[in-house]
């Protein structure tokens, strides 16, 4: 296995990396680059006035009623980031990094009208060397050479997910809570937008408007490496020499990745990958909650949030973790941790891969968006092709159509009935375990197993039966994973391809301002009804449950079984 020193990961102050102040150690708050009235009420969009509902992105802030912080949901208004508390983010070491982005005027809204729809291929479909390949790798090269203090530049670019992932910024109207754009219902669009103007950014630079990035297919076999085009030498573009290299072609990725897993013949690999979508997007994402992930409002403080969606914790996350982290878990890279993220090209890939999926579940799924207001009208600030900032509402994203692009309509294997998951084993008599009462709250740093009792069906309402892992401790600048079996008494012999194996809980390292622990206290839900009949225990009263750690340890306070509401 190769190794790194963590010291070259990360790249000291340029004025070509950060064209605005060099970091500080002081914590020291800048200046607002964004002025607003706060006289403007729930609706205007007049210059200059920004709608107290909406959620600023990617630039700037918004003002507030000392009334919504203390009573968050009399209004119901999303979460507001505070652009004037924008200050040096923070990395998983605790160094501090400068990510705030350069100022801006003159911000106009914009609603997206295309006039023609342009395809995103998949990645492993265009050959090194191809016209496409030589457009693709010109728009790169051409955003990293333009000036730093272009908010177009790559860098800047990059800078833009790491400002609202990692402490650039706290929730308006709440300072001492930090504000996020991951584990709630903003992750699907404020990335939908953000890949949207990466993409205009690279169709202005090489003046073509048919240009689309592409998508990295990892979710079907074909696509279950590094695409070739992101690997083709040190001197492309869209190259990038911080991915493990534990991890580059011909190696198959696992989509529920774990530092401790044990490689396994490819063609396993592409079906427990086949399984993981198949429970992912089938089983366990039934509802907007369970796909989006939950309401993210004001006032409410992140870190107690049980808010991430199926998909953005599987195989999102993993994704991440497999192509940027070395075996060495103290050397998060690029893809790896989310400060770094974006610095490498494949992160674009990646997530137009995630908004597919937003596609695939409205469209052959027969899932459906959220009708909340708060989720609607929110909005996010990003700079268009022109390095103009413009404002941008999550109910105009809705439609890829009008936003110029679709996808490929590529085969979809996960969606056969041949993906789903398995028993392991027959209906079983279940092994004797404790209570949960007499386990938690502990500490899981091994495994741990628990006999649940399965609440008494009354009166009207779901009959859906949610497994919740409750109380969910852990330091956000831990990569953290821990996987979760339902009446399995031989967990290594369990699959992804078994029923068994339910999923997967996990979270990509995080710095947040701070050199202390950020303590994250949250829950994980997965549906079990069905589950239960495929397992042939559908009768039974109780259930075992068994939590197998992959990672940090992590503070659990309790499970149980519950109707959902």
């Amino acid at each position: 296995m190769a190794s790194f020193s963590a010291v070259a990961y990360y790249i000291p102050y340029s004025s070509t990396f950060f064209p605005n102040k060099p970091p500080k150690f002081n914590n020291r708050r800048r200046n607002p680059v964004v002025k607003f009235t706060c006289k403007a009420k729930n609706g205007e969009t007049s210059p200059g006035k920004l709608d107290r509902r909406d959620v600023l992105l990617g630039l700037g802030g918004l003002c507030s009623t000392t009334s919504l912080s203390a009573n968050p949901m009399a209004l119901a208004d999303p979460a507001l980031p505070d652009f004037k508390d924008c200050i040096d983010a923070t990395e998983p070491n605790m160094t501090l990094i400068n990510c705030c982005p350069p100022a801006a005027s003159g911000i106009k809204d914009y609603v997206p009208s295309a006039t023609t729809v342009n395809t995103r291929m998949p990645a492993q479909s265009v050959e090194v060397g191809s016209d496409y390949y030589n457009k693709y790798t010109d728009a790169i090269e051409k955003m990293k050479n333009l000036s730093p203090s272009d908010p177009r530049n790559f860098r800047q670019q990059a800078n833009v997910h790491c400002a609202y992932c990692d402490g650039g910024y706290t929730l308006k109207g709440s300072p001492k809570l930090l504000y996020e754009i991951h584990n709630s219902w903003l992750f699907f669009p404020w990335h939908r937008w953000y890949v949207y103007f990466f993409e205009k950014i690279c169709q202005n630079l090489i003046d073509d408007d048919t240009f689309t990035l592409p998508f990295w297919n990892w979710d079907a076999p074909q696509g279950m490496q590094i695409p070739s085009i992101y690997n083709s030498s040190v001197i492309s573009p869209l190259y990038d020499c911080f991915r493990n290299p534990d991890h580059l072609p011909p190696t198959v990725i696992n989509l529920d990745w774990s530092y401790d897993d044990v490689p396994v013949d490819p063609k396993l690999q592409i079906k427990y990958n086949l399984s993981t979508m198949y429970t992912q997007m089938i089983t366990q994402s039934k509802t907007p909650n369970d796909f989006f992930g939950k309401a993210y409002r004001a006032g409410d403080d992140i870190t107690t949030l049980d808010g991430a969606g199926q998909i953005e914790q599987t195989p999102h996350n993993h994704v991440h973790i497999w192509t940027g982290t070395a075996v060495d878990q103290s050397n998060p890279i690029d893809m790896g941790t989310f400060y770094s993220a974006a610095r490498d090209p494949i992160f674009f890939a990646h997530h137009a891969s995630v908004d597919r999926m937003w596609t695939i579940w409205l469209n052959n799924l027969g899932g459906s968006n959220y009708t909340d207001k708060d989720w609607l009208n929110a909005y996010f600030i990003f700079y268009n092709e022109e390095a103009k900032p413009v404002r941008v509402r999550i109910k105009d994203c809705l439609d890829t159509t009008k936003l110029g692009y679709k996808y490929e309509d590529v085969p979809i294997p996960w969606l056969d009935e041949s993906a789903k998951p398995q028993p392991r084993a027959t209906a079983k008599t279940l092994p004797s375990a404790p209570d949960p009462a007499q386990v938690f709250p502990t500490t899981l740093d091994k495994p741990i197993s628990v006999i649940v009792k399965r609440p008494t069906k009354s009166g009207t309402g779901s009959s859906e039966e949610i497994l919740v892992i409750e109380g969910i401790e852990y330091d956000k600048r831990n990569y953290v994973k821990f996987s979760v079996y339902i009446n399995e008494d031989d967990v290594n012999a369990s699959r992804p391809d078994n029923t068994e194996f339910l999923g997967s809980f996990s979270n990509l390292a995080h710095g947040h301002r701070t050199t202390t622990t950020i303590t994250m206290k949250t829950n994980k839900q997965f549906r079990i009804s069905q589950v239960l009949e495929d397992l042939g225990a559908q009768d039974y009263d109780k259930v075992l449950v068994t939590l197998i750690p992959k990672s940090n340890p992590v503070k659990i306070n309790g499970i149980k079984i519950e109707f959902e509401s």
